[in-house]
């Protein structure tokens, strides 16, 4: 090999490694990957209509009880009777189940009313309460508790009316409001309390909202968001309020979404409220991304045969500033029906959904197969990716959630009114996978932190304001203490791609301290309020460089005694 040669393999070398470098305040770090897919497992015998996990590390599926018989039985002869049933009037399969993070099995539920496009939300002692849904199930409330043999307990007319489509939000009481659904511009919540409870409350927005012209509605599943300041942001259609519950009233009214388009049920986008920081300032803000959706009139051409191009914009607005407006911005590709999963290290994944159409049955087609990923700290411009895709089409009535892990939980897809496995575009979908973003690349471990303090067998009952301290650890070195980070994520209830209770929060640490080898000590605080975090159940995640540790189960509390409050009560 002569001198230049040599010179230009050395060049080359050089140039490889710059290209594969990042920085990150001024440190290099390896770029990251684009992400990889695996299939969990090829039969979950249901549609991952409705998803939530568990501080049991427990994910419950449902998907509807009138599609007829399901790929998964009952167990000891258990079977479903109802007369009044579309479908089957005796099913002894299960429609809603249990999947074991740990272990990946699959433990069939019973369910007994139809939760058919129904909402949930998990309550402060970390049961989950799912309301509403279809026909018989349209005034029931479900309560499921984390435990090995537990099943769906069913209380039927504990709804004041139909709840077929709403929205539900953990509020800083603890209680659940519970928003809309299809001719319901009004609200409730449970458990009901007071003599006030046991009547709707209605709310004009709602009302205005519905786009009566060919009954497209677009105001289905609100997104609803609990601001900094205890009072909801609630999304319809194309436009947002802010609302006080406690004594109904619009504080104010945002501007329309720049170009107008809808962006809810069944124009169907997806939204975020972007990772809440510097938690102990004196004035706070927040933040909302909305991405996707279809164009006015897509819903009525689909049912004609006419598949409109899906919307390819996002709207970010901070909700709290003075004279708020909307910045567009654009994704690599259009999408409707995405999913929007806020990831431990803040980033957006956007994922699941078709490129034409809209939401419905057979009222899409294009399947979008590559996530985006959204990076909300980086410039205009510079902020989305498209990472490795699926094989897998996610369409109508798809699912996913983040896991401790950080992985995503990827499932359903059944644009029909049936099941239907056998010639059509899309056939019902019962295979499972999971997704493990960029940031769980075997090449980055070196700066990914394991939480050694405290752990994650002691769910610890932190409280408002409580400072405590958190121990990590490295393989190696390679540290920069300057960037780590504490974040704090609240589990969804995810359905018709919108993830509702989700949120993410930076908590305010302290300077680290070395407690060892590769192993450092530093503080960490609570939010102050309740209006920050709702209490319950979270996962604290140590995050290095973007890089997220696996996370640890924690549960916020509002006072001393609610430690001794079992999940039973």
């Amino acid at each position: 090999m002569s001198t230049l040669q040599l010179k230009l393999l050395l060049l080359s070398f050089v140039f490889f490694h710059i290209l594969h470098l990042a920085t990150v305040n001024g440190v290099a770090i390896p770029t990251q990957g684009k992400g990889q897919w695996q299939l969990l497992q090829p039969n979950i015998g249901i549609v991952a209509m409705h998803m939530q996990l568990l501080h049991n590390e427990r994910v419950v599926i449902l998907d509807r009880t009138d599609f007829g018989f399901s790929n998964i039985s009952l167990p000891n002869g258990t079977c479903r009777h109802d007369p009044t049933e579309r479908a089957v009037k005796t099913d002894c399969t299960a429609h809603s189940v249990e999947y074991d993070i740990a272990t990946n099995t699959i433990r069939p539920l019973f369910v007994q009313t139809d939760v058919w496009c129904s909402s949930g939300s998990v309550d402060s002692f970390g049961r989950l309460v799912q309301t509403g849904g279809d026909s018989d199930g349209e005034r029931v409330v479900r309560t499921f508790h984390p435990c090995p043999t537990c099943n769906w307990n069913e209380l039927p007319n504990r709804l004041l009316v139909r709840r077929w489509y709403a929205t539900n939000h953990v509020l800083p009481g603890g209680r659940q409001i519970i928003i809309g659904g299809r001719a319901q511009f009004n609200y409730e919540f449970f458990p009901k309390k007071t003599s006030a409870d046991f009547s709707t409350h209605f709310l004009p927005f709602l009302k205005d909202t519905a786009d009566k012209l060919r009954q497209e509605e677009n105001n289905l599943y609100p997104f609803v968001f609990l601001n900094v300041d205890g009072n909801l942001f609630i999304f319809a259609n194309n436009r947002a309020i802010l609302f006080n519950y406690r004594n109904n009233t619009v504080i104010r009214t945002y501007p329309t979404i720049s170009g107008g388009d809808p962006r809810c049920y069944p124009s169907t986008g997806s939204a975020v409220l972007l990772p809440l920081k510097n938690l102990e300032a004196e004035s706070l803000e927040a933040e909302v991304l909305i991405c996707g959706g279809a164009t006015r009139a897509a819903f009525f051409r689909a049912g004609q045969g006419t598949f409109l191009t899906a919307l390819n914009t996002c709207a970010r607005m901070k909700i709290t500033d003075q004279d708020p407006e909307w910045v567009m911005e654009t994704m690599p590709g259009g999408r409707v029906m995405n999913d929007m999963i806020t990831l431990p290290n803040g980033d957006v994944l956007i994922i699941n959904g078709a490129s034409e159409g809209s939401a419905g049955f057979e009222y899409a087609v294009n399947p979008v197969f590559a996530p985006f990923l959204y990076k909300p700290n980086e410039p205009v411009g510079n902020r989305f990716e498209e990472l490795n895709p699926s094989q897998i089409a996610r369409m109508y009535h798809s699912t996913a959630i983040l896991v401790r892990d950080g992985r995503i939980l990827v499932g359903g897809s059944n644009p029909h009114g049936n099941y239907v496995f056998k010639g059509v575009m899309f056939p019902t979908e019962l295979r499972f996978e999971s997704f493990s973003p960029p940031y769980l690349d075997a090449q980055l471990s070196h700066l990914r932190p394991s939480i050694v303090c405290p752990n994650n067998q002691s769910y610890s009952n932190l409280t408002y304001n409580q400072s405590f301290k958190m121990r990590i650890s490295f393989t190696d070195g390679t540290v920069a203490p300057d960037l780590v980070s504490v974040t704090m994520y609240a589990p969804p209830f995810n359905t018709h791609s919108f993830s509702m209770n989700q949120r993410l929060l930076e908590l305010n640490n302290g300077e680290l301290r070395h407690s060892g080898n590769l192993t450092f000590e530093f503080d960490v605080r609570i939010p102050r309020s309740p209006f920050l975090a709702p209490p319950g159940f979270y996962i604290l995640y140590a995050v290095h460089q973007g890089i997220p540790s696996e996370g640890i189960w924690i549960r916020l509390i509002r006072e001393e005694n609610e430690i001794s409050t079992q999940l039973l009560n």
